[in-house]
């Protein structure tokens, strides 16, 4: 079971809306949905809320601490409350998946995410679960940086939103311990639109 909801961004108004925080966007959608709210802790370097589910006590989690320190937050709530890394779902942006998808695994390389390269290093483990929100690449490698701190044109960031939304009833999945049938929700292609009914002529059909 999942105990430990992890969104990665980088704090400040500057950053609200920029590529790199769409993890903060997911954990601020499941925050809503579940009916609780996000509250700086100190202990834990950042934004925490506790759910009381009937599965259990469930933590939401986003660091305060710029993205490349995110493990010294994730790391001082799973130490306190004894929470494993396959305990822990981490959401962040993926350049290589496009807008509007998403893919979740467990474990896996950091793929030069600073914020899980330094998950990794604090929980001494790469085995926790990734959910990865697609947001595109800008084609140049000596880009990127400039492209996940910038806010997304409004067609991408409805894309995202939309595999935010699409993704979000995974957790139920999660809560009950079955990550088989959580990465088939996720990975699941939202389905075609129906081609519209033909018109018919005036006068009935010839």
């Amino acid at each position: 079971m999942i105990r430990l909801f992890v969104g990665l961004g980088n704090p400040g108004a500057e950053y609200e809306d920029t590529r790199h925080n769409a993890g903060f966007w997911w954990i601020d959608a499941l925050a809503r949905q579940w009916g609780v709210s996000l509250q700086p802790d100190r202990n834990y370097h950042g934004l925490v809320a506790r759910a009381n589910l009937p599965q259990g006590s469930v933590w939401l989690l986003e660091p305060q601490t710029y993205m490349n320190l995110s493990g010294k937050s994730v790391a001082a709530l799973a130490r306190f409350f004894k929470i494993t890394p396959a305990e822990i779902l981490v959401v962040h942006d993926e350049l290589d998946v496009l807008p509007g998808q998403a893919k979740i695994k467990l474990g896996g390389s950091a793929a030069g995410h600073n914020g899980l390269k330094d998950i990794q290093a604090q929980l001494g483990s790469a085995d926790f679960w990734r959910l990865r929100l697609g947001i595109g690449h800008p084609g140049d490698r000596a880009e990127v940086v400039g492209y996940v701190l910038r806010k997304p044109p409004l067609s991408e960031r409805m894309l995202i939103d939309e595999s935010i939304d699409r993704t979000l009833p995974a957790c139920k999945a999660m809560l009950d311990g079955d990550m088989a049938l959580a990465m088939h929700t996720v990975h699941a292609k939202p389905p075609r639109p129906k081609p519209p009914r033909p018109v018919a002529p005036p006068g009935g059909t010839a």
